[in-house]
């Protein structure tokens, strides 16, 4: 297990990114969120999807915060559970910020438009992801980032890249 506030490395690939770590404060999930989101930007300049799974209050908007900073976004990043999706503009790109916690049912997604938001560029960052993939395709290699509470406020944050995915086929 590595430390969220571990040296960065030489490689930043995100091969190269620490499969696991854990964080003990919100300032490291959200540390650990810019670097990964800078390693996002670096390894997939056209943009990828990284689904954030987790219980409620995990952490997920806190790691969503920091990607985004990661991605370049200036602007303040709330989690859109009301309003589904919001979007901003960084340096690396054009960033969707989904919240599927009010979302059931592939019918509610397919009105959203998630399915052209997922094949097409930019990256996206989808709180509660684990329900996006019993419903959705996606048509294009993302990211799964798994935050786990442990205890006294510990995280555990667990990073993989998983190829394309059918609907139903959820991550293996």
């Amino acid at each position: 297990m590595v430390s969220a506030n571990a040296p960065e490395r030489n490689d930043r690939s995100l091969r190269a990114w620490p499969q696991s770590f854990r964080s003990v404060s919100a300032e490291q999930t959200l540390e650990a969120g810019e670097r990964l989101g800078a390693l996002m930007a670096e390894e997939y300049p056209d943009g990828v999807a990284a689904l954030l799974v987790g219980p409620l209050g995990a952490g997920k908007t806190v790691m969503a915060k920091g990607i985004a900073k990661g991605l370049g976004v200036q602007d303040p990043v709330i989690s859109p559970t009301y309003t589904i999706i919001s979007e901003y503009r960084g340096h690396a790109g054009t960033l969707h910020h989904v919240d599927l916690y009010r979302i059931e049912g592939r019918d509610q997604m397919e009105n959203l438009g998630l399915e052209d938001i997922l094949g097409g560029s930019g990256f996206v960052l989808v709180e509660w992801g684990e329900k996006l993939l019993p419903a959705l395709a996606i048509p294009r290699p993302y990211l799964r980032v798994t935050l786990s509470m442990i205890t006294n406020g510990e995280r555990d944050i667990r990073t993989e890249e998983v190829s394309a995915r059918a609907p139903g086929e959820g991550a293996k």
